[in-house]
């Protein structure tokens, strides 16, 4: 591959002075580097705007939010995506800041494999209208305002499944179940398998744990009335950037998404050998 999209957190890289170094790296070396500002790409995407030119790889300085960011912007113009980690502890960034130049050798020289990691589609239904979103790590229900425990309807596949009081439910990828979920108590599981994961957070019971559901479900979290009948006030959250607020009486259903995120990989490591490095920073 030649052509790259260079996305760029300007809080990570405040003078471009990466964002430069690849470019530059790219052009001697027969490539080309398209420059795209992180947060100028979530703004044409919430409008509906291309990025321009068309490249074959989308490279992202940054964090695993910068990444998380540019798999939803992106997800209609089905090109992988590579994360450069600026930040600390990156677990999908598959670059470190040190190893740009032989990385960059390596994708000119198509030396590399693609991973086709499972996303998550949420509809949200409210009283006066619907919407769909996308995310490639989670979709958190969360409580907005008090700190009042929420409680939660929860349906698989229409069957009633249990009802839940508790901070809020974590509904996590495969790729999502090293960040939220892990925090909250849920196991973390090989990026590339397919399943969903339901982590209830802070559960107020002795019993509560995290659920391992088949790809093909369907998960239904409903908005009742909370305890002594007051009216809920929650807060959607689609990979940590995208806010939806609902109240009692909405609902939203999350499943598989038809589209997938592409995930470039240059290592060989295993995902255990670099879970236990992550682990031990």
């Amino acid at each position: 591959m030649k052509r790259f999209y260079v996305i760029a957190n300007k809080a990570k890289d405040p003078r471009g002075t990466y964002t430069k170094r690849i470019t530059e790296y790219l052009e001697a070396h027969g490539g080309l580097g398209i420059c795209l500002d992180s947060e100028e790409l979530a703004e044409n995407a919430a409008a509906g705007n291309g990025c321009g030119e068309a490249a074959e790889c989308a490279l992202v300085l940054g964090g695993d939010g910068t990444l998380l960011r540019a798999a939803r912007n992106m997800v209609n113009r089905g090109i992988p995506l590579l994360g450069i980690n600026l930040g600390t502890l990156g677990y999908m960034a598959e670059v470190e800041i040190g190893a740009i130049e032989p990385a960059l050798d390596r994708l000119l020289a198509d030396q590399y494999t693609r991973e086709e990691r499972m996303m998550l589609a949420g509809s949200v239904f409210k009283q006066d209208y619907e919407e769909e979103n996308c995310a490639l790590n989670d979709i958190v229900i969360s409580r907005r305002g008090s700190l009042q425990i929420l409680t939660l309807y929860i349906y698989v596949n229409g069957q009633f499944l249990n009802s839940f009081s508790a901070d809020g439910m974590i509904v996590a990828t495969p790729t999502g179940s090293t960040g939220y979920n892990m925090s909250a108590g849920g196991p973390v599981v090989e990026p590339s398998a397919h399943l969903l994961l339901l982590t209830p957070i802070c559960p107020h019971t002795l019993s509560t744990r995290s659920i391992v559901l088949a790809p093909e479900d369907e998960i239904r979290i409903e908005i009742p009335l909370g305890r002594n009948g007051r009216r809920q006030s929650v807060e959607a959250n689609f990979d940590g950037s995208h806010k939806i607020g609902l109240q009692t009486g909405d609902s939203i259903v999350v499943r598989k998404a038809e589209r997938t995120t592409g995930i470039l990989k240059l290592n060989t490591e295993s995902f255990l050998t670099v879970l236990h490095k992550k682990m031990s920073e």
